[in-house]
């Protein structure tokens, strides 16, 4: 093929199923994507869509030309991740990625290490989505729960996230507080509306308080932990986090079930690259002073 860009639009219409779609990811006008299909399809002798009222459709020879593509792009976004990574300065981009639920811990290393390297770029993504690492997506990730097993990749024990399970103090002036466990089934919870979490202290919970006293449902711990700040229930949180609120109250002394650890995961390529192991070294130094 003689034409990169007419395959790359291609695989971008496929992806995304519109003409419109596919130029906004591009940056290029709809007619330029029309043209290029146009263009890939007269050179292949083969239609590559079914159009239709809502897009268009991969025929048959759409989705071999939409594998390879993929691919494809998916080895030059590896390439491109790893030579981002070279260098003997810290500079450039530097993209980490974790949980959003960090991002108060993570957020101000950051800055202070990229006032130390003024020419650095800080790309911070967090979400549920496991970042590849194999493709360049980022350079270091933090990740909960058990050890990462992904092949190539480099794993390092950080620390153990210790949570609690807290009520705001308007919370306990209405109901009270606990007891104990076995008072639990008078209370109200705030949790996970994610019934396959895996998180210990979620499973714990589903075990423990009978689900129709889990009264408030959210869909990440950001949103959970502004429901027991509100006052919706009683709900688990980091213990570094609910020490920066006044108003909360541990309601039982935390179980060591409930905690998890978290790990530093580099990809082998870029683990010995200078940019990343100066930001491993600091970023372990500043976690010294995190609470626990």
């Amino acid at each position: 093929m003689d034409n990169w860009d007419e395959v790359r639009t291609a695989y971008q219409v496929a992806r995304m199923g519109t003409v419109s779609g596919a130029a906004e990811v591009l940056g290029v006008h709809h007619a330029t994507v029309i043209r290029h299909i146009d263009a890939i399809e007269a050179r292949l002798g083969v239609k590559l869509f079914q159009r239709h009222a809502r897009g268009y459709t991969p025929t048959e020879a759409g989705d071999d030309l939409l594998r390879v593509a993929q691919a494809t792009e998916d080895q030059f976004n590896q390439l491109v991740g790893r030579m981002k990574g070279r260098g003997d300065d810290v500079s450039g981009e530097l993209v980490v990625t974790s949980l959003g639920s960090l991002a108060p811990l993570v957020v101000p290393t950051l800055t202070a290490f990229q006032k130390m390297h003024p020419d650095l770029i800080v790309r911070y993504l967090t979400g549920d989505r496991l970042f590849r690492l194999e493709y360049g997506e980022a350079h270091v990730a933090i990740r909960a729960g058990s050890a990462p097993d992904q092949p190539d990749n480099v794993v390092q024990p950080f620390r153990q996230e210790e949570v609690g399970l807290y009520a705001s103090a308007s919370y306990i002036e209405r109901f009270g507080k606990p007891s104990g466990i076995e008072d639990f089934a008078r209370h109200h919870f705030v949790s996970s509306d994610d019934e396959t979490s895996r998180a210990p202290f979620t499973r714990w919970l589903r075990a423990t308080v009978p689900a129709d006293r889990i009264t408030f449902r959210c869909t990440n711990n950001f949103c959970m932990r502004e429901a027991v700040l509100a006052g919706a229930g009683i709900g688990f949180m980091a213990r570094w986090e609910a020490a920066r609120h006044d108003n909360l109250v541990e309601v039982i002394d935390p179980l060591p079930e409930w905690f998890g650890n978290l790990w530093l995961v580099t990809h082998v390529d870029l683990h010995r690259t200078t940019k990343v192991q100066a930001f491993l070294s600091f970023l372990k130094e500043e976690a010294k002073g995190w609470q626990p």
